[in-house]
């Protein structure tokens, strides 16, 4: 959040020693954001509930140096009632040898940080929409399988420098780790092997930023293999952005293939310094084939969305409004219009 309110805790030097000898500081910060979301179209996405929400965080960051010069630093979010959002974090900084860092529940690991890198005035292309695909594919059901570049919230990162203009980052996610508990101890899970992922960042000039990455995820017995590349570049006041992504998924144990692609684009124009406007499209293509002679043919969702911001200091005003094409991948379903709006405050 913006404008973080410091506090120097002489205090916190204690809790630091097994750290360093010098004492820390802690950062505070914190937010919320009330809103209202309706939908039209599809049944699914219809208003069904109450259209007001109210999401909130409160962000503790710790930070030590050690004797040997590198410094850890730790960062734990409390968010929603429901700890939906929550994440805790630990890094060590070892210089020119790079960082690790390890984190639970929301954390992005590897390749999940760069999931969708194209710049909006507030939300992703696909943020109020659960983009899953519900088919058929023979005998076997295939439901609620979400398609995005993603290892999961819990597992670590190795992020090296190399150079002024190249940043890799190695994500590792250990099988079972989802189920981790505070003292490590792990739940039973049947999937085999662990989560990993390498992604690289260039800026070889300014205003220009591409990224490729590709990686694997455990899904039951099977593997989940992603891959993306993007660009975006900022000149003065417009923002304009391309990403592609190919996931190949393996529905869990049952040797049935389904892939998905997705392109998304976007242009953002800052009007002035409070101001920002911007336009932002998808198109997602799902392919479901299986091993038993029965493909289900392609399926193209398409999302368009227009978003506007405009803060003032601590507090700003957010809406957006969607259009979707076959929602869920479902051509039998009647288009969907998402609109939000929004009220966020930060201090």
């Amino acid at each position: 959040m913006d404008n973080l309110k410091k506090l120097g805790l002489s205090a916190l030097a204690g809790s630091l020693v097994a750290f360093s000898a010098n004492a820390g500081e802690l950062s505070v910060s914190g937010g919320a954001k009330l809103s209202y979301t309706g939908a039209q179209g599809n049944e699914d996405n219809s208003d069904t509930g109450n259209n007001f929400g109210m999401q909130r965080l409160v962000t503790m960051s710790g930070s030590g140096e050690l004797d040997n010069g590198m410094s850890v630093s730790l960062v734990h979010t409390f968010a929603t009632s429901t700890g939906a959002g929550s994440t805790s974090s630990i890094t060590i900084d070892m210089g020119s040898m790079g960082t690790l860092g390890y984190g639970q529940d929301s954390y992005q690991v590897g390749i999940s940080k760069i999931d969708d890198i194209i710049p909006t005035a507030e939300e992703e292309v696909s943020n109020g929409l659960s983009l899953t695909a519900t088919e058929s594919a023979g005998s076997t059901a295939v439901n609620g399988n979400t398609y995005e570049v993603d290892l999961g919230g819990n597992g670590f990162n190795y992020t090296l420098n190399a150079g002024d203009m190249a940043t890799i980052v190695v994500g590792w996610a250990p099988r079972g780790v989802d189920n981790l508990n505070d003292d490590g101890a792990m739940g039973g899970t049947d999937g085999d092997g662990s989560d990993s992922s390498v992604h690289v960042v260039l800026t070889p000039m300014d205003g220009l930023k591409v990224v490729a990455g590709t990686g694997e995820r455990v899904n039951g017995n099977e593997m989940d293999d992603m891959e993306t590349f993007g660009a975006t570049y900022t000149y003065g006041p417009v923002s304009a952005g391309i990403q592609v992504t190919e996931i190949d998924y393996e529905a869990a144990n049952s040797g049935i293939a389904r892939d998905a692609d997705t392109t998304y684009m976007g242009l953002a124009f800052n009007v002035n310094e409070n101001f920002s406007i911007s336009y932002t499209e998808s198109e997602e293509t799902y392919d479901a084939q299986d091993d038993a002679s029965t493909a289900v043919a392609d399926v193209d969702q398409e999302i368009d969305a227009i978003q506007f911001a405009y803060s003032m200091g601590g507090m700003s005003v957010k809406a957006y409004q969607m259009d979707v094409t076959n929602p869920a991948f479902d051509e039998d379903a009647d288009d969907s219009k998402v609109t939000e709006i929004a009220l966020g405050l930060a201090f």
